[in-house]
């Protein structure tokens, strides 16, 4: 049987975890994307159902993923091509969603090797941009990212869909900015701050050991706390007319700039 209308109450009920409030308050988040859903189940994550429009054009290339569902008992909901594009955050959707449990990422949850390579984002606000690290921190092969002061949630369905399922891929960790810098001075994990106020660029200084890679929010960079703790600051030189690059620009640089020294 398929739901063909808004106003089912399965439907309303995922609509509204939209909202970071209901996302909260149920523990639940919403999985869009065929490859999403993969990554999230190749990560353990018990998914509690999943919804799927089979007419829309790309559902046919995550041919496999329907029988992964079959064989981990997830109830699957058909829905039509009307209410997917309610439920549905991309542009052109490929047809699959899923409900799962929250992800409660803690500092202590982290596993890391003796010399990690770690980037830190301090109070990201767009969901893309934060997205948008986790896939580079996954390309990069960072061991973890960290969130301090999180502005955005890393249950937000627009930075799963920015991350392309990396959020499930790349161990997370969310906490202050206070517990964090306690957190790396404990392990003796050098924190490296990037702003435009340092001197040294962030090609001159030494990224092989054990470090955190730290950048700061869209509008005003890393806290002043942030970088009254940091153990080096660095700059990307920059010689347009535009005064600052996108924070997640930033980070693959710098994110890629510690891989090329590690010559990984």
């Amino acid at each position: 049987m398929q739901i063909t209308s808004v106003q089912n109450p399965q439907v309303k009920r995922l609509l509204k975890l939209r909202d970071r409030r209901a996302r909260d308050a149920e523990g639940m988040m919403l999985i869009e994307g065929g490859e999403e859903i993969a990554l999230a189940l190749d990560a353990g994550v018990a998914l509690q159902s999943a919804w799927l429009c089979p007419t829309l054009p790309r559902f046919a290339r995550q041919s496999g993923l329907r029988r992964r569902l079959s064989e981990g008992s997830v109830p699957v909901t058909e829905v039509s091509e009307a209410v997917f594009g309610k439920l549905a955050y991309q542009e052109n959707p490929d047809g699959w969603l899923a409900l799962a449990p929250t992800l409660k990422p803690e500092l202590d949850g982290l596993r890391l090797p003796q010399a990690p390579l770690l980037l830190v984002c301090e109070a990201i606000e767009k969901p893309g941009n934060l997205g948008a690290m986790l896939r580079t921190a996954d390309a990069a092969g960072a061991h973890a990212l960290i969130v301090c002061d999180p502005v955005t949630d890393v249950n937000n369905p627009n930075v799963i869909r920015a991350s392309r399922g990396a959020v499930f891929s790349v161990p997370i960790a969310v906490a202050s900015t206070a517990e964090v810098l306690a957190w790396l001075h404990l392990r003796q994990i050098q924190v490296v701050a990037a702003t435009p106020a340092a001197t040294a660029t962030y090609a001159s200084v030494d990224l092989r050991g054990p470090i955190a890679i730290a950048v700061g929010a869209e509008d005003v960079g890393l806290s002043t706390a942030f970088l009254a703790r940091a153990d080096v600051t660095v700059r990307i030189p920059m010689v347009g007319r535009v005064n600052s690059l996108n924070v997640s620009a930033s980070a693959a640089l710098l994110l890629y700039e510690a891989v090329r020294q590690r010559g990984l």
